[in-house]
């Protein structure tokens, strides 16, 4: 029975890798790399798992830190030659997967939290939101506990720029009123 999808040997996962991992402005771990080229049904993590080993050892691509994986030159120079041979829509759902990979990434380089104990079994959270020229606000919070310290966190880095639009148009907004 003839296997449908883009994926048939380990070379399309490899040349797939490479397409993926060329247009990643930010290393990778081997979870990373199969969830954006998972395009295609015939792709397996274990294929990837032994793949990238493989691909390191080729000079395709090189280890950095923790576990993490990016692009040779010579990869990315083999990548520009086998990319013809992915399927359209695979080679398109892939470069989507990448962009929301390098979004989500830049993104926490931008929001962090850290919860830190205090007395009385309480917790701060503290978060802070920068740009590209530095820190735009750092805001601290008291959590009665650690669970909530960890939900206040995981919030506050889904929300970080509603707050701080929301602070910022409340004291401006209050501002314009206190002239009158």
């Amino acid at each position: 029975m003839q296997r449908l999808g883009f994926i048939h040997d380990m070379m399309d996962v490899k040349v797939l890798i490479l397409f993926a991992t060329a247009r990643s402005n930010y290393p990778m771990t081997s979870q990373d790399i199969y969830e954006v080229c998972y395009q295609d049904e015939c792709l397996s993590y274990f294929d990837v798992c032994t793949a990238i080993p493989e691909m390191i050892k080729s000079g395709h691509l090189r280890q950095v830190e923790d576990e993490r994986y990016e692009i040779t030159e010579k990869g990315r120079q083999d990548g520009e030659l086998t990319a013809d041979s992915i399927a359209f829509t695979v080679k398109q759902r892939t470069e989507n997967a990448v962009a929301r990979y390098n979004r989500q990434i830049r993104r926490s380089s931008f929001v962090k939290t850290q919860a830190v104990p205090r007395k009385n079994d309480e917790y701060s959270v503290i978060m802070s939101l920068d740009d590209e020229m530095g820190n735009l606000m750092t805001l601290e919070l008291l959590a009665p506990d650690q669970r909530q310290a960890t939900r206040l966190s995981r919030l506050v880095e889904k929300k970080a720029e509603i707050l701080y639009n929301l602070i910022m148009s409340e004291l401006l907004d209050g501002e314009d009123s206190d002239e009158d």
